[in-house]
């Protein structure tokens, strides 16, 4: 009888320590900021919202289509991210690119920004259809990422070029320089999604 007390208790100890190791994998980096929920408008005029990539690794960044700086070499950037994920075997990645613009980057004009580069949308998101101080709000409070309007031009934003890799948790968890990345940073970007996986 004894002996049956002392199984049972055994097989409910392994049981409660499997569970507990199946609990939900955390994601780690450098820090975790929770990203606010969202509902905005993407390059086809669709509705998108975060609750779209629950689950999901992405990458994000906040851009302009005006911009003839910074945007389009961050662009070109997570472009060498994407291809070398595939290279990789790695193709559930999202890329969500955030308007700071959103007066000028309609749906039209930034679903022709995204044709103009070559990019296919299957996993790349381009989002509007807020004000612009809402989308301050969420680079500031969800990615620590500053966004300005110049005071001589209402035409030209100071922002951050991060890119910010979200986990499937929702979490910003890691910081990359999007503006100046040597292909060695891009297998860096590379290995760090792979240890997530």
């Amino acid at each position: 009888m004894k002996k049956w007390k002392f199984s049972l208790i055994v097989t409910i100890l392994a049981s409660c320590l499997l569970l507990v190791a199946c609990g939900g994998q955390k994601y780690e980096g450098d820090f975790s900021y929770k990203v606010d929920d969202f509902t905005f408008t993407n390059q086809d005029g669709e509705e998108f919202s975060k609750s779209d990539l629950d689950g999901k690794i992405w990458i994000a960044d906040f851009i302009y289509t005006t911009c003839d700086t910074e945007c389009p070499q961050m662009t070109y950037n997570k472009q060498k991210i994407e291809r070398s994920l595939t290279e990789a075997g790695i193709n559930d990645v999202e890329f969500v690119s955030f308007s700071i613009d959103p007066e000028v980057d309609t749906p039209e004009v930034l679903k022709e920004y995204g044709e103009v580069r070559g990019i296919e949308f299957d996993n790349w998101t381009f989002l509007t259809g807020y004000d612009f101080d809402t989308i301050k709000e969420l680079a500031v409070s969800s990615f620590k990422i500053p966004i300005e309007k110049m005071k001589d031009d209402d035409s030209t934003f100071m922002h951050g070029v991060s890119f910010m890799v979200v986990s499937p948790e929702g979490n910003a968890i890691k910081s990359f320089n999007g503006y100046y990345m040597t292909e060695e940073q891009v297998t860096e970007v590379v290995d760090f999604i792979e240890g997530m996986l």
